[in-house]
């Protein structure tokens, strides 16, 4: 084992404890802005990076990190592999402070504007991602919507506080950056008002990975390699689409930035296709099914999917893996609901609504009134909360 100092030392022995790995190596590494990381080497020659996280962590936040993190590594999505303690605990506590183990990636993160091609690579990552994603449950963290709700005048405030800071530093490009915040505000004033009410009403949520900017991208050439340091927040998949697709550095240094923004648009939307969204309201004895402003409502009959919804509105789980199957059902294949609810079950004496996408429920419907034996949603969309 190399010489360590006490900090290195430290670690390798939170390592053997917790996750019985002999480190050969350890070194502190100056990455990540929440936790302190070490670069460790086995034994056995594995390459590992430790994180420990501050006393005051959120735990909760963390650990819906890692967990979302390990659901979208199962997913065969490019995410490193999270190390389990002896517990079987990704998050591992030790003397009040909470610790991550997870596998090197390779890749570094890119330090120069998007090229088109790289952007084509992250849209497709990106796109996988949400349709994964769509069936995760809601995390806690919910993503602000400044960009909706925040003040105009408060950020053309914020234009004339950077110009002020940059004639203060006396920087060499002033003139050149006098002429963009201009065009910012002008932006401003004749933009924001009507995009903003150009917009729905209401938008769908989903869980997302809440960070997944360039620096949690670690590229090789113009592949994403891997996807790091999750957040693990409940927002809409525009927004980071559009936060991803829209690079400080790729827009203001590289000439073809908008052949990188509707890249990967393109890209996104080759792996997560634009369905037409229903909805579904339930009661024991009847179903709404339709579009806002277009729906009709049909009384149960007893056929399969019929006692089915019937049933799962007697308190059965409505979401996941897990849910019993309808009768005359295959009994040995586990069968996931084709609609995902605001909670994990309801009583028989209220409604419930749910959000699906439109062919997935023809399908279900049309398979199990053939006979039941070929309906399964494994991805329904996300519920608006």
């Amino acid at each position: 084992m190399e010489e360590m100092n006490w900090e290195d030392e430290m670690t390798a022995e939170v390592l053997a404890d917790r996750y019985g790995i002999e480190a050969e190596s350890v070194e502190q590494v100056p990455m990540g802005t929440d936790t302190v990381n070490w670069r460790v080497v086995t034994s056995s020659g594995q390459r590992l990076y430790a994180k420990e996280y501050p006393a005051t962590a959120d735990l909760e936040a963390a650990r819906a990190a890692w967990d979302m993190s390990e659901f979208c590594r199962a997913a065969r999505l490019p995410v490193p592999r999270v190390w389990p303690d002896r517990a079987g605990n990704l998050l591992s506590l030790t003397d009040g402070r909470p610790w991550a183990l997870v596998d090197e990636a390779p890749g570094s993160v890119a330090t120069s504007a998007m090229t088109v091609a790289r952007a084509e690579h992250v849209g497709m990552v990106l796109g996988r991602m949400h349709r994964v994603l769509a069936a995760y449950p809601l995390p806690r963290l919910r993503q602000h919507a400044r960009w909706r709700t925040g003040s105009i005048q408060g950020a053309l405030a914020r234009c004339d506080t950077v110009l002020d800071a940059a004639r203060d530093q006396q920087r060499e490009n002033l003139g050149a950056l006098r002429s963009q915040i201009a065009q910012r505000r002008e932006d401003l004033h004749a933009h924001a008002n009507r995009l903003r009410a150009a917009l729905p009403e209401e938008l769908v949520e989903q869980a997302l990975h809440g960070d997944f900017t360039r620096t949690n991208q670690l590229v090789l050439g113009d592949a994403v390699t891997a996807v790091i340091d999750f957040r693990a927040a409940r927002a809409l998949p525009a927004w980071e689409l559009g936060r991803a697709s829209c690079d400080p550095r790729t827009i203001a240094s590289s000439e073809p930035w908008a052949d990188c923004i509707l890249a990967m648009v393109a890209a996104y939307r080759s792996e997560r296709a634009i369905c037409d969204l229903m909805f579904v309201s339930m009661s024991p004895d009847r179903v709404t099914v339709g579009a806002p402003g277009r729906s009709t409502s049909t009384p149960l009959r007893p056929t399969r999917l019929g006692v089915y919804v019937r049933a799962t509105l007697s308190g059965a789980k409505v979401a996941g893996i897990g849910s019993p199957p309808p009768p005359g059902g295959p009994p040995t294949s586990p069968w996931t609901a084709p609609t995902r609810c605001h909670s994990a079950s309801t009583s028989a004496a209220a409604p419930s609504t749910c959000w699906l996408t439109a062919n997935r429920w023809r399908a279900s419907a049309a398979a199990w009134h053939r006979g039941g034996r070929t309906g399964r949603c494994t991805s329904p969309s996300p519920t608006p909360t």
